[in-house]
C-alpha cells in the first residue's frame, strides 16, 4: 500500500457534467438478462459475480481476506432479494466486458463508466456513484507536473481498458504504462515506472492514507500506558476516575486503529460504551464512598477499613464500584466486548487485552479490599460472577474460529478466575490472585504475539484453515507449546502453580452444597481450559499435513527480533514454574501485604508439590479430561465444523447489545420527533417548566417569606437606573421585530449595569462591562446583518397574550426570589479575599487576584471556552460568502475604507490605545485593570482600524491572513496560561498556584513581580485573538478557498 510520504495529489481534473459510473449489467441482450443466475431447477441459485477487489472503498479485501466494500454490500442485497448465493470471481478491469460477453459471470459489480461502446455489449444498472473529478498523482519529489497540460510527453500509468487510460492519451502522455489492477498503478509510480497516475478521487485518497501511521500507534500506546500508571499511582478517587476514563478513550482509539474495517469500528464502539457505562456507575460509587468517608483520598478511606460497611450508602456504593470493575475486566455478563476488541493490531491486543487494561477492574477491587473484606454481599457476588466468567469464557474459547478470538475468551476465563479469588478475600486467596495476574500476563502476552506471527507468516488466523503449520514454523510451535501449557495449567509451568492455589482456596472457603457446586464448576472450567489449549497447539501445528486453505503455504520462521520477546516470556513461564520461591514469592507477598494493608501477613509459600489432595485431583481430572474432550471433538474434524454462533442465535451478547443500542436509537428518534419541533417557544417552555418544577419542589415543603433584613430608602440614582431599565425593556418590546434596533436597545442594559458598578465603587468591573458591551454589540450587529431586517409576525393574538402572561409571571417569579434574597442576612465570604488577597495572591486588586489566582482554574476554563467559540465561529462561517448572500437576504455588509479624516484620526488612536492597554495590563494586579480589560481595549482599537481603513487593507497591514493570525494568538494565549499553571508543579504546588516576589532593581527601585502576570498575559492574547477572529470572519470571508453561496453583485 502507498504511504502518505510517497505520493501527492497534484491536480484534480474536473470532468464534464453527466459523467456517470454504474454497475455493469447481466448481459448484452434481453435473452442474456432473462437467464436466471441459477443452476438447475430445484437447486440453490448461484449468482456469479465478477469484480476487481483493489478498488477501495467500493470493493477490497479486509484484514481477514474477506471481500468488503459498498459494492459487495450492494450485490449481497441484490442476491438476497432474488434468493441466491454469491460466487465471486476476482478479475482485472480489462476482462470485465469479456467475462460478461462470454457468460463467465452473470454480473460485474464495479464502477464502470457507461460509454456507448460498452452499452452495446452489456446492460447497465442505474447509477449509484457519480464521479466529479479525476485525480492526477505524482511523487512528492516531482516539481515538473503542476497541471494537466504538464502531462504532455510524460509517462502515465492507468488501469488497462479504463477511461483513465483514454484520458491520459487525450492529455498527450508520451507513454502509457498499463496496469491490470488499481493497486498496481500506485506501485508503478512508487517504483519510478511512471511520472504520474490518473485515477478516481476516492481511490486516490484511500491509497494515500491507507498505511496507518506507526507514530500514531506508538503515541496512543504511550497515552494508554500513562493512563494505566495514573490508575496505579493515584491516591485520590477522582484522579483515579480521570485516568480510568482515559484508558477507555485511548483503548477506543487503539481498537479503532484500523478504522476502515467495520469490525474495528464496531469493536471500538462496543468497548467504549460498555466500559464508559461502567465508568459512569463507578463515578456514582466514588461519590458515595467519598461522602461516607469524608474524603476522596484513598489512604484515608482505606484507613477506615470495614467501619464503612455500617453506613446506609455502602451497598449502593459497592454495587456501582463493582459494576465499573466488572465492565472493565470483561466479567459476565459484560464479557462480550473483549472478543470484539480483538480487531485491534496484535501488539495492542497483547498489551491492552492481556496484561493491562482488563486488569484495571481487578486492580480496583484489590485496591479497595480493606473496606470490602468481611461484607457478605461482596464475597458472594464477586465469587459467583468470577466463577461463572471462568467457566463460560473457557467453554466458548474451545469453539472460536479466530485465533485471537480463542485467546480473547481465554483471557475472559482467566480474568474470572482472578476475580473469584478476590471474592474469596482471604490473604492466601489474594496472594494467589496476584500470582495469577503475573502468570497470565506472561503466557497470554506471548500467545498474542505468537498469534500475530502466525497471521503474519501464513496470512490467516482462522482455526478452520490452519493445520500442520509445524512443518513451516517449528520454533514458533515449540514456544506455543510452552506458553499454552502454562495457560492450561500443566505441571512445571507458572500457570499450574497459580491454578493449583485457586483450587486450594476454593476448597478451603466453601462448604456444603456451595463446595460441591464450586468444585464441579471449577473442574469443568479447567477441563475446558485444557481443551482450548490443546486445540491451539494440536489444531494449528499438527492435525495432519499443511492445510490446503492456508494463503501462504511457504511461510517461514520470523526474524529473531520478532521471536525474542516470546522467548523471554516463555522462559519465565518455565523458570517461575520450577523455581517459584526465587522468582515470584517475594513480589507476590509484598503486593499482598500492600493490597490488604496487613503487615503481619507472613506470606504464601510457593512450591511445586503440596501433597496429594483434592486440588491436585482436580488438576489431574482437568488435564486428562480436557485432552479427552478435545480429541473427542476433533474426531472427524468435528470441531472445525461447529459454529457456536449458529447454536446461540440471537442469544449472543454482541447481538443483544446491538439490539439494545438499536432500540435506544429508535427511542431517541421518537423523543426527538416529539420534542424538536423547530420552534424556539417550545424549547423555552420545557426549559422554564423544568426550572420552575425544580424550584417548586424544595419550596413547597418549606414556604419562604420576606426576611428580617432592614430595608433602606432607594437613592435617586437607583430610581433613575430602574427607569432606564424599564424604558429599555418597553422599547425592546416595541421594536423587537427590527433586529438592529433591538440590539442597540439591549446595549442600554449593559450601560445601566456599568453605572451600577461605578456606583458601587467597582471601576474595574465597570470598565470590563462597558468594553464587553461595545464589542458584543458590534459582533451582534455584524451577525444579525446577515439575517433579514424584519422578523415576520407569525404568532396569533392568542399566542401573544400567552407569551405576555408567561413573561410577566416569570419576571414576577425572579423578582420574588430576588426580594427573598435581599431581605435576608447572609454570611459573606468577602472578608477572606480582603484579608488573603495580598498575602496569598500577591496583589491588592481583589477582583483580579480572584480571577487569576483564587479562581484561576475557572478563568482558564472561561478563556478556553472563548477560544473554542471563536474557532467555532470560524468553522461555521468559513467558506460562506456572507456579504449579500441570497440565502438569508441579509445586508451587503462589509468594512469599507472610511473618509480621509476618519482614517487619519484612527491612525493616532491605535498607538494610544495600545499604550493604554499596556498600562491597564501592567497595573491590573494591584489597581483596576488586568489582561481581560486590556485585551478588549486592544481589540476595540483594532476594530476601529477595520472601520477606518477597510478590512482588506487593515488585515494586510497586520498580516492577519484573513484572520488566520488570530488563531495563532488564541493558541499562544491558551498555551501561556496552561504552561504558567503547570510550572507550579515544579515546586510541588497545585496547578495554577501563583507566586510573587519583591526585587530591588537599580534605577527602577523595588519591583513587585507575580507569576499571575504571565497567566494574565495568556488571558490578554486569548481575548484579543478570539474577539478579532470573530470580527474578521463575520466581516469578510471572501478570501476562503472553500466554495459557498455566491455573493450578490
Amino acid at each position: 500500500m502507498m504511504g502518505r510520504t510517497a505520493l501527492k495529489i497534484t491536480l484534480a481534473v474536473a470532468m464534464a457534467a453527466g459523467l456517470l459510473l454504474g454497475v455493469s449489467g447481466c448481459g448484452k441482450s434481453a435473452e442474456a438478462e432473462k437467464q436466471a443466475p441459477a443452476s438447475k431447477a430445484g437447486t440453490e441459485k448461484v449468482l456469479r459475480v465478477g469484480g476487481e477487489a483493489t478498488y477501495p472503498p467500493f470493493l477490497f479485501k479486509d484484514e481477514h481476506g474477506h471481500y468488503v466494500g459498498f459494492e459487495m454490500d450492494l450485490i449481497k442485497a441484490v442476491a438476497k432479494e432474488i434468493g441466491a448465493e454469491i460466487a465471486y470471481t476476482d478479475m482485472p478491469f480489462s476482462q470485465f466486458m469479456t467475462a460478461v460477453e462470454n457468460k463467465k459471470v452473470d454480473v460485474v459489480i464495479s464502477a464502470v463508466e457507461g460509454t456507448a461502446e460498452r452499452a452495446e455489449k452489456a446492460a447497465f444498472s442505474d447509477v449509484y456513484y457519480k464521479k466529479g473529478v479525476y485525480c492526477i498523482l505524482v511523487r512528492k519529489d516531482d516539481d515538473q507536473i503542476h497541471a494537466a497540460d504538464d502531462l504532455k510527453g510524460k509517462t502515465v500509468t492507468a488501469v488497462k481498458g479504463s477511461t483513465n487510460e483514454a484520458l491520459a492519451k487525450k492529455l498527450g502522455a508520451d507513454q502509457i504504462v498499463e496496469a491490470e489492477y488499481n493497486a498496481d498503478i500506485f506501485k508503478n509510480l512508487e517504483a519510478g515506472k511512471a511520472d504520474a497516475v490518473i485515477t478516481d478521487e476516492p481511490l486516490a485518497y484511500y491509497y494515500l492514507g491507507h498505511k496507518n501511521s506507526l507514530s500514531k500507534l506508538y503515541g496512543l500506546l504511550m497515552l494508554f500506558m500513562a493512563a494505566m500508571l495514573g490508575i496505579s499511582l493515584s491516591n485520590n478517587l477522582i484522579m483515579l476516575l480521570v485516568f480510568w476514563e482515559l484508558t477507555s478513550i485511548s483503548s477506543f482509539l487503539l481498537v479503532a486503529y484500523w478504522h476502515r474495517y467495520d469490525a474495528a469500528q464496531r469493536g471500538s464502539r462496543m468497548a467504549l460504551l460498555i466500559t464508559g457505562m461502567g465508568g459512569l456507575a463507578m463515578l456514582g460509587g466514588f461519590m458515595l464512598l467519598g461522602q461516607m468517608a469524608g474524603s476522596f483520598q484513598l489512604d484515608q478511606i482505606l484507613a477506615l477499613g470495614s467501619s464503612l460497611q455500617t453506613q446506609p450508602l455502602f451497598v449502593p456504593a459497592l454495587l456501582m464500584i463493582l459494576l465499573g470493575a466488572f465492565t472493565k475486566s470483561a466479567q459476565f455478563p459484560f464479557h462480550f466486548w473483549l472478543p470484539n476488541a480483538m480487531a485491534a493490531p496484535t501488539p495492542v491486543s497483547a498489551y491492552l487485552h492481556s496484561a493491562t487494561m482488563v486488569k484495571a477492574g481487578i486492580f480496583l477491587v484489590a485496591r479497595l479490599l480493606p473496606i470490602f473484606v468481611g461484607f457478605s454481599l461482596f464475597h458472594n457476588l464477586v465469587t459467583v460472577v468470577g466463577l461463572t466468567t471462568f467457566a463460560i469464557g473457557a467453554f466458548f474459547a474451545i469453539f472460536k474460529e479466530d485465533l485471537k478470538g480463542l485467546l480473547a475468551y481465554s483471557t475472559i476465563s482467566h480474568l474470572g478466575l482472578i476475580m473469584c479469588l478476590l471474592g474469596l478475600g482471604s490473604p492466601l486467596a489474594v496472594a494467589a490472585a496476584i500470582f495469577h495476574i503475573l502468570n497470565h500476563a506472561t503466557f497470554k502476552a506471548a500467545l498474542f504475539m505468537i498469534a500475530g506471527i502466525i497471521d503474519h507468516e501464513t496470512g490467516t488466523r482462522s482455526l478452520k484453515k490452519l493445520q500442520g503449520v509445524w512443518h513451516l514454523l517449528p520454533f514458533t510451535g515449540t514456544l506455543t507449546m510452552i506458553t499454552a501449557s502454562a495457560m492450561a495449567g500443566v505441571p512445571f509451568t507458572n500457570g499450574f502453580l497459580s491454578k493449583e492455589m485457586f483450587f486450594t482456596e476454593l476448597v478451603q472457603h466453601l462448604s456444603g452444597f456451595s463446595l460441591i457446586l464450586g468444585v464441579a464448576v471449577a473442574t469443568l472450567a479447567g477441563i475446558f481450559a485444557v481443551a482450548y489449549s490443546f486445540r491451539l497447539v494440536h489444531g494449528v501445528f499438527f492435525d495432519g499435513e499443511i492445510g490446503e486453505q492456508i494463503p501462504n503455504p511457504h511461510a517461514h520462521e520470523p526474524q529473531l527480533g520478532m521471536r525474542s520477546p516470546i522467548i523471554l516470556l516463555a522462559s519465565l513461564c518455565i523458570l517461575v514454574g520450577i523455581f517459584p520461591a526465587f522468582f515470584a514469592e517475594p513480589l507476590v507477598n509484598q503486593v499482598t501485604r500492600a493490597s490488604l494493608q496487613l503487615n503481619e501477613f507472613h506470606g504464601a509459600h510457593l512450591a511445586i508439590w503440596h501433597g496429594f489432595n483434592i486440588p491436585l485431583i482436580m488438576s489431574i481430572i482437568a488435564l486428562f479430561g480436557g485432552a479427552s474432550f478435545y480429541f473427542h471433538l476433533n474426531r472427524g474434524a468435528l470441531i472445525r465444523r461447529i459454529d457456536m454462533e449458529d447454536y446461540l442465535g440471537k442469544l449472543q451478547g454482541k447481538l443483544i447489545f446491538e439490539y439494545l443500542m438499536q432500540q435506544i436509537v429508535y427511542a431517541a428518534r421518537a423523543v426527538k420527533l416529539k420534542t424538536e419541533t423547530g420552534k424556539l417557544q417550545h424549547y423555552l417552555f420545557w426549559i422554564i417548566a423544568f426550572t420552575v418544577m425544580m424550584l417548586f419542589i424544595p419550596m413547597y415543603s418549606n414556604p419562604l417569606r420576606t426576611g428580617t433584613h432592614l430595608l433602606t430608602q432607594a437613592p435617586w440614582l437607583a430610581i433613575i437606573l430602574w427607569l432606564l431599565l424599564f424604558s429599555a425593556c418597553w422599547m425592546m418590546l416595541w421594536f423587537h421585530h427590527e433586529r438592529i434596533k433591538a440590539v442597540l436597545i439591549s446595549g442600554a442594559v449593559g450601560l445601566v449595569v456599568t453605572m451600577v458598578f461605578i456606583a458601587l465603587s467597582a471601576p474595574d468591573l465597570a470598565l470590563t462591562q462597558i468594553t464587553v458591551d461595545v464589542v458584543t454589540t458590534v459582533l451582534l450587529l455584524m451577525s444579525l446583518s446577515l439575517l433579514p431586517q424584519l422578523t415576520p409576525y407569525e404568532s396569533t393574538q392568542t399566542q401573544r397574550w400567552r407569551d405576555a402572561i408567561i413573561a410577566i409571571v416569570a419576571g414576577l417569579g425572579i423578582g420574588w426570589i430576588t426580594w427573598l434574597m435581599l431581605t435576608r442576612d447572609h454570611d459573606s465570604i468577602s472578608w477572606f479575599f480582603v484579608q488573603q488577597s495580598l498575602p496569598l495572591g500577591g496583589g491588592s486588586n481583589i477582583v483580579n487576584v480572584i480571577l487569576v489566582d483564587f479562581r484561576g482554574f475557572d478563568t482558564f476554563g472561561e478563556i478556553s471556552v472563548l477560544g473554542i467559540a471563536a474557532i467555532g465561529t470560524l468553522s461555521l462561517m468559513d467558506g460562506m460568502r456572507t456579504h449579500g448572500t441570497t440565502i438569508t437576504q441579509g445586508l451587503t455588509y462589509r468594512f469599507n475604507p472610511s473618509p480621509l479624516l476618519v482614517r487619519t484620526t484612527a491612525s493616532w488612536v491605535l498607538p494610544v490605545a495600545l499604550v493604554v492597554s499596556l498600562y491597564i495590563f501592567m497595573r491590573g494586579h494591584n489597581y483596576p485593570g488586568g489582561g481581560f480589560i486590556a485585551g478588549l481595549i486592544t481589540a476595540m482599537a483594532l476594530i476601529i482600524q477595520y472601520i477606518a481603513l477597510g478590512q482588506d487593507y487593515a488585515e494586510q497591514l497586520i498580516k492577519a491572513k484573513s484572520g488566520r493570525l488570530y488563531e495563532i494568538w488564541i493558541g499562544t494565549g491558551l498555551s501561556i496560561a496552561g504552561v504558567t499553571g503547570v510550572l507550579a508543579w515544579l515546586w510541588s504546588r497545585p496547578f495554577l498556584t501563583s507566586a510573587h516576589v519583591y526585587l530591588n532593581v537599580p534605577i527602577l527601585g523595588k519591583l513587585h513581580l507575580a507569576s499571575a502576570a504571565l497567566f494574565d498575559l495568556g488571558v490578554y492574547f486569548t481575548v484579543v485573538g478570539a474577539t478579532m477572529l470573530m470580527i474578521s470572519v463575520l466581516g469578510d470571508s471572501r478570501h476562503t478557498n472553500i466554495s459557498g453561496p455566491v455573493a450578490k453583485e
